[in-house]
């Protein structure tokens, strides 16, 4: 059961540490650049932010970037947090920075969790989406590091018309490393992103449905980013399950058990959405609904985060599914999926505006 309250608290925090980087990946929302920004928040600052976080219920806290590696402080941010309880994981690129030495001190702060992209399964596929010639392979090396030391490893994929045929090679790799997470982005056109780069609403749905039918076979989680409706999926197909065993759950149930977190869905937790469960914080202290939703909040330099996020405008909105547009303000899924409101603010320009990417018809048209 999940008990943090979303108007209150978050269920996940994502701190871009830095915005440089020395990949250049097709899709990248930060428009990552070689050099740090003299603007970063500091150490100090960074303490602060950390703090700020823990009282906030001790939400998940995710380093990101650019690369958070790309800091020279970056285990003295990890292990403050670590040592306050704070449950910490990092995104790096896969660059010359990820070396043996470089995790093993990663480990020796308490650093919890890595996770490494591939986005295909040979490095033809992935060294194109990544922007950079030898990526696979350093991520390769990198995996054998995180294996030797016996740490736990997250893949990060992002599915877009670059790998979508190439799925099923992709979850038999990720089986192949010994993944505990597959972590599946689906592509929202922000920053270098494209919206020729997207799969259609149709091939969303197909490869929920795989999805779903591959989590029960495979022995590591699946979590999905930007892909709310997927949720939908899940739900929908557990009742039908349900009903074909003669027992009575109907949508409202699994609504009410969504809520709490009562109602099974895997990876997936109940209603967590944009500025919903989730924050983003860029470098230079500027706080989004998350990181693929660009408008900004407010800025932890001038606000508090907890005030940011309780009381924005924006936050708010976003956290009430009635005041959703189109179809996703009329669905019975609402409160559990909503569909992605990056999605949807790319697309149409209106942050609650329906999911772009989904293919159902709510039962519910009044």
């Amino acid at each position: 059961m999940f008990e943090t309250n979303f108007d209150q608290d978050p269920f996940i925090v994502i701190w871009e540490l830095t915005r440089a980087c020395e990949l250049n990946c097709l899709h990248c929302r930060a428009e990552a650049q070689y050099k740090r920004h003299p603007l970063e928040l500091d150490l100090d600052e960074g303490r602060k932010l950390i703090n700020e976080i823990y009282e906030m219920n001790n939400p998940l806290l995710v380093f990101t970037g650019g690369d958070p590696l790309m800091r020279p402080d970056v285990y003295d941010l990890a292990s403050y947090a670590i040592q306050k309880g704070v449950r910490v994981s990092m995104t790096p690129s896969a660059t010359p920075n990820i070396t043996k030495e470089a995790i093993e001190r990663a480990k020796e702060v308490g650093l919890a969790r890595w996770a490494f992209s591939l986005d295909g399964p040979t490095a033809k596929i992935h060294d194109h989406f990544r922007g950079t010639s030898g990526s696979f392979d350093l991520t390769m090396n990198a995996i054998k590091y995180i294996h030797e030391l016996e740490l736990p490893l997250q893949i990060n994929t992002v599915i877009s018309r670059y790998n979508i045929d190439f799925l099923e090679e992709m979850a038999d790799l990720v089986q192949q490393l010994k993944c505990v997470l597959w972590s599946v982005f689906f592509l929202v056109p922000t920053g270098r992103g494209k919206v020729t780069d997207m799969i259609s609403p149709v091939e969303h749905e197909k490869v929920f449905r795989w999805l779903n039918e591959l989590s029960k076979r495979v022995p590591f989680d699946i979590k999905t980013t930007a892909a709310q409706h997927y949720r939908r999926v899940v739900i929908s197909e557990k009742i039908r399950k349900n009903k074909d065993t003669q027992k009575n759950i109907q949508y409202q149930d699994a609504l009410n058990a969504g809520k709490t977190g009562q109602f099974e869905l895997g990876r997936a937790p109940r209603g967590v959405n944009d500025g919903n469960g989730i924050l983003f914080i860029s470098h230079i202290g500027d706080v989004f609904p998350s990181g693929l939703l660009p408008i900004k909040a407010g800025n932890v330099r001038e606000k508090s985060l907890s005030e940011i996020y309780r009381y924005s405008p924006i936050f708010k909105e976003l956290r009430n599914p009635d005041k959703y547009k189109g179809k996703c303000g009329k669905c019975e899924y609402r409160y559990v999926c909503g569909g992605s409101r990056s999605r949807a603010y790319a697309l149409t320009g209106d942050y609650l505006e329906s999911e772009p990417a989904c293919v159902y018809i709510p039962k519910v048209q009044s």
